[in-house]
This record gives C-alpha cells, structure tokens and sequence, in this order.
C-alpha cells in the first residue's frame, strides 16, 4: 500500500436506502455519502491522488476560506498501487506530485474500493454509493475487514456491475486532529 493522503470528511449515518443493517455510517472514500469538508479542488492544495500530503495543509486551507472543520473527521488513507479495469490488475500513477507525511498514530478502520473512471479525484463507493454492502459482508463503517477480502472480491467481479472502473483498494485510517 501506498501513502496516498488526508481528508477530512463529513460522516453520514447509514441512509434508510441502504438495507445493510450491521452498517451504522459511511466512512467511504468517495465523497458522494459522506462529504468532503469543502469543494477542494479548486484551491488546487490537494496532491497527485487528489487528497491532502498533510492534515496542515487541509487546516490552512480551510482557514483561508473561512471553512468550518470542527464537525468533521480526519482520514488518511493508503492505495494500493494496481487498479482493476474490470479483468486485470494494472500499475497506476498519481497525476502530479505526492508528497505525504504519514500519520505517528493511526486506526485502521477497513478497505474500501473507490472508482476512477475520470482518472483523477475519487469518484464513488459502490459499498455504499450503490448498496453492495446489502451482498458483500462489511463492518460497521461500510468497509471490507481486509485488503485480502477487498482484493478477492474487485478480481471476482463483485464490483464490476456497479459504477464504471478502474477500481482502486485504499485502506481507510481515522486520526486525532493536530
């Protein structure tokens, strides 16, 4: 797995359309459920994997836009370096520089599988985005207990009729603001 970044994100409780009842709230990756903590990218202060190398970048970033981070939660997150397009794994490349400061403590909170079909920011979470966590066991946070489960599960092609890949493995971590 590769250090890919920080965000601080707005987590949602599980919505009454997703019938997965051990999921409790959504700490997907993709921003469609649980949202980031402000339209970034135009401040154009995130890294090559569209997140942050740092969470002072995302605390200086919010405070020059006058953005409220108080009520969010800060993730960090890894990848895993190959991609599946639907019947092989592939190497991928950030789209410019990466530079990220791993966290000194961090709480593995699951795996989840994230889609890349623009090739640029994540995009949807079929686990929560299209309710596959109603077939595909997960914990509490909608999230796949392993990277072996998540790997397994993306090459089988449990994900394959949900939204358009590649799909991309990141391991979700929950942190303690700085």
């Amino acid at each position: 797995m590769i250090p890919a970044g920080y965000m601080a994100k707005h987590v949602r409780e599980r919505p009454d359309s997703l019938k997965a009842a051990q999921v409790t709230d959504l700490y997907s990756v993709s921003p469609c459920m649980s949202n980031n903590f402000a339209d970034y990218i135009s401040l154009w202060k995130h890294n090559g994997y569209w997140l942050f190398d740092s969470p002072e970048i995302i605390l200086a970033a919010a405070r020059e836009n006058s953005i409220d981070v108080t009520a969010t939660t800060l993730f960090y997150y890894e990848v895993y370096e190959l991609e599946f397009d639907g019947k092989s794994w592939n190497y991928f490349a950030p789209n410019f520089p990466v530079n990220v400061t791993p966290p000194a403590r961090k709480k593995l909170e699951g795996f989840d599988v994230v889609t890349f079909f623009a090739r640029s920011s994540p995009e949807c979470s079929p686990l929560s985005c299209n309710s596959l966590a109603e077939q595909i066991p997960t914990n509490a946070h909608c999230l796949l207990a392993s990277f072996e489960d998540a790997k397994k599960n993306v090459s089988q092609g449990a994900f394959n009729d949900s939204e358009p890949g590649p799909y991309r493995i990141f391991s979700v971590h929950s942190l303690e603001w700085p």
